[in-house]
């Protein structure tokens, strides 16, 4: 298969019409949770626009277990738009790295994300991608560009795009920061393969917020939290670089999803979050 390069627009376009049909109000950008399947309830029920549950949690629900969640959220007046945490066992970097089964995994579970509603999966995932001691980078570095390009085909099938997300040192030793994340992704070239910026990760690795502007034609999805406890924001007061942050993202005129994974509570911090964003999205 020839892999297309796309644009941030045309990847958003190719996400699915439902999906480009509900980017309303917060100047286009809509905001969800992270949380367990079993919290799906309070997003609807706090006005968020979606939740984002873990992928590798829905994937070993019992087939019962699975169609049950899955009549309840199509039951709601929103959607799994996003899932993360794409693959909790199983290796895609180092020696035990098994790209077959990999791919038999991604199968199953991709349907069930786009049985869910689902227009983004989250690749994270620390524990398959971290590489070995003693273990080539350049070698881990063509292992995840192989597993991307068949992960991209199989998202494709399902209309689905992967997301690549950089994580902080402390929890990955590869993909840190959202300038090896646009590499990999222009290397791929896979019109279903493009990436997140998670502010969290972002401020911890240091990393200058004009990363959105220059990953802005492959970013599809973002995380939010407040660096400080890794919280639910709920004022702009609480970190300076806040203000530039929330400036690019609209200044690039991003369209997609800002979820919320972090620390904290509907009940609690449900609604100051909500009224953070839409103040700073304004």
């Amino acid at each position: 298969m020839r892999k297309a390069n796309v644009s941030r627009r045309g990847a958003l376009a190719a996400l699915g019409g439902a999906a480009a049909a509900a980017l309303a109000g917060n100047s286009g950008v809509l905001i969800g949770v992270c949380g367990p399947p079993q919290n799906f309830g309070k997003a609807a029920q706090f006005g968020f626009d979606y939740y984002e549950p873990g992928a590798a949690a829905v994937a070993v629900m019992s087939e019962t277990d699975f169609v049950a969640f899955r009549d309840r959220v199509l039951a709601s007046k929103i959607r799994c738009r996003s899932l993360n945490s794409l693959i909790r066992s199983g290796h895609v970097v180092g020696p035990e790295a098994d790209l077959e089964a990999a791919c038999r995994y991604l199968e199953t579970t991709l349907e069930r994300c786009r049985e869910l509603g689902a227009a983004v999966a989250v690749w994270g995932s620390a524990s398959s991608r971290n590489v070995p001691e003693g273990f080539s980078r350049d070698e881990a570095w063509r292992q995840m560009k192989m597993f991307l390009n068949r992960a991209g085909d199989i998202a494709q099938s399902k209309q689905i795009t992967i997301a690549i997300e950089p994580l902080r040192k402390q929890e990955s030793n590869i993909l840190n920061t959202g300038a090896e994340a646009l590499r990999l992704v222009r290397e791929v070239n896979h019109p279903r393969v493009q990436m997140i910026i998670d502010y969290y990760h972002l401020r911890a690795e240091n990393e200058d917020p004009e990363i959105v502007r220059a990953a802005r034609e492959h970013i599809v999805h973002m995380h939010f939290a407040n660096p400080e406890g890794r919280r639910w924001p709920r004022d702009a007061s609480e970190d300076p670089m806040y203000a530039r942050f929330f400036r690019i993202v609209k200044e690039v005129n991003y369209r997609g999803g800002i979820s919320i994974e972090g620390n904290g509570a509907f009940e609690s911090d449900g609604a100051a979050s909500l009224a953070f964003f839409r103040s700073e999205l304004a």
